[in-house]
């Protein structure tokens, strides 16, 4: 999470150099926002975020010829000290969504989004919050679903309490439970929505009908 007090550090990843310059030029003229670097595919956004540690990664999902932004996203999130990745993209079908959310993504937005909800976003994701476009949220609880997995009515209250972006300690003192306790719940919750992510498991249960039981 980023320090309150310190600039947010964001790198871009963009195969497009008009579409990066345009990011820094509109990002990095906010105050609170310092852009760090840039990189266009895989080893070139590994470079940079290994050198730089940014806070939030601005990743769009079609990089050329090499790894899209679901799979550079994985990478990311598996080096030692990994951003948090906003995805900023064209493409909003479901399949796009759930992909890249469920490579570690926190939040996703797409390029016409309006200014400020993209300044927003990016200071969400650098917090640790779930940033999702009006309209992907929208097509996402749209979706029609299987009946869902049987949760428990706390694994309900953990999944509320991970959409409003809680990391386990502030969970545990919100459930008055201990953070082992919190972690032994989401890995519950993880199996039951087939997902390996906090922002997976939000995804997973906005799109499905998830059925509370005693």
């Amino acid at each position: 999470m980023a320090d309150p007090g310190a600039p947010v550090r964001v790198v871009l990843v963009d195969d497009h150099p008009v579409v990066r310059a345009g990011l820094r030029a509109l990002v990095g003229g906010q105050d609170g926002i310092e852009v760090v670097g840039e990189a266009e595919d895989l080893p070139s956004a590994e470079r940079v975020v290994a050198a730089e540690r940014p806070d939030v990664v601005l990743m769009d999902l079609s990089l050329g010829d090499g790894p899209g932004g679901a799979e550079v996203t994985a990478r990311l999130r598996a080096m030692p000290h990994p951003p948090n990745v906003l995805v900023l993209t064209t493409y909003d079908t479901e399949a796009d969504i759930l992909r890249a959310l469920d490579a570690g993504a926190l939040g996703y937005l797409l390029k016409d989004a309006p200014a400020e909800q993209l300044f927003a976003g990016i200071r969400s994701t650098a917090r640790g919050e779930t940033v999702l476009a009006p309209s992907v949220a929208a097509r996402l609880v749209r979706r029609t679903a299987s009946p869902g997995p049987v949760v428990t009515e706390r694994e309900v209250e953990v999944l509320e309490l991970l959409a409003r972006g809680l990391g386990n300690r502030e969970m545990a003192r919100e459930l008055l439970v201990s953070e082992a306790t919190v972690k032994s719940h989401l890995s519950h919750v993880y199996t039951k929505l087939g997902v390996d992510t906090r922002a997976g498991a939000v995804a997973a249960a906005i799109e499905r009908r998830i059925t509370r039981s005693g």
